[in-house]
């Protein structure tokens, strides 16, 4: 079969598509042809090594954490897999069976490898870890990203208030998403732009110690910062809370994300699909700062 490889670490330079054979399920695991993955940050610091001491994998590796197919009984699939195990790059993988849950009914399936990772991050960030309620003022400092779109449909979703950092270029996709105001970074400090508190930040951008603490202060005490990203200082004195986040696989949240997506009340935004082949150039895009939203690489 083929599969996308890096045999070493280093730049984008180091995927190739290889001819390897087909993976054989073990334990607990159940063979899927894969019809898609997509491209997530994560996949930039596996390859390039930058996460070798946290997620150390095997070489050669296969990336693709994201995997939308058919399994071999016929049942179409979507689930966020193991970060170090072999990824969805590739014709077939061995995914864990708890992992996966039946792809949206109303996505072509290639399309639903748009979801696993992201709307799990988004889910998660927000509701077991921000506690979002109805009636709450929440800032979504990274909105035009691929967590971004899926944090702001289901804030908006949950009755809240929902303030989202974007550029020109993403605006438009983030108001249709169900951002009440629109907060464009490119024009300066988002703390400087933001004039009422907010009950709590969920932070999906990369920043310096200085942006981090201004995003601390928009928050009312008794708040809350959420980061996917870069660290967030505590503000015990006001109560702030402070919580670095890492997303998780969970096939429930997963199910329910897909009931969302097929009720019609979620959207899934792909900005872009690609081949396998040409995923080294994906890689290159992102580190170039071209890619929008979520991109697809398809593989069936």
């Amino acid at each position: 079969m083929r599969a996308i490889r890096f045999h070493e670490f280093g730049d984008p330079g180091v995927l190739r598509l290889d001819e390897i054979d087909r993976p054989v399920a073990g334990p607990g695991q159940v063979l899927v042809k894969v019809a898609a993955t997509s491209f997530n940050p994560v996949d930039t610091g596996l390859r390039a090594g930058y996460l070798r001491q946290a997620m150390p994998v095997p070489l050669p590796h296969t990336p693709g954490v994201d995997v939308a197919g058919t399994t071999e009984d016929g049942r179409q699939v979507i689930g966020f897999l193991p970060m170090t195990a072999p990824g969805a790059a590739a014709e077939w993988v061995a995914a864990p069976a708890e992992l996966l849950t039946d792809a949206p009914r109303t996505l072509a399936l290639a399309d639903a490898a748009a979801v696993p990772a992201v709307a799990l991050t988004a889910w998660q960030g927000l509701f077991e870890h921000a506690g979002l309620q109805a009636g709450q003022r929440i800032l979504i400092n990274g909105a035009g990203g691929g967590v971004g779109g899926y944090a702001v449909q289901f804030a908006k979703a949950a009755g809240a208030h929902v303030l989202a950092t974007a550029s020109a270029r993403s605006a438009a996709t983030v108001r249709e998403q169900g951002a009440d105001e629109i907060v464009d970074y490119t024009a300066g400090p988002v703390a400087d732009a933001v004039t009422e508190p907010v009950d709590a930040v969920f932070n999906l951008v990369r920043a310096d110690d200085a942006t981090m603490a201004a995003l601390v202060r928009l928050v009312r005490p008794g708040g809350v910062v959420v980061t996917a990203t870069s660290p967030a200082p505590e503000d015990a004195e006001r109560k702030v809370r402070t919580i670095s986040m890492y997303v998780r696989s969970d096939a429930a949240q997963l199910a329910q994300i897909v009931e969302r997506i097929d009720a019609g009340t979620v959207r899934v935004d792909v900005s872009a699909r690609y081949p396998l082949a040409d995923l080294a150039r994906v890689h290159e895009a992102s580190e170039a700062g071209e890619l929008r939203g979520k991109v697809v690489i398809e593989v069936a």
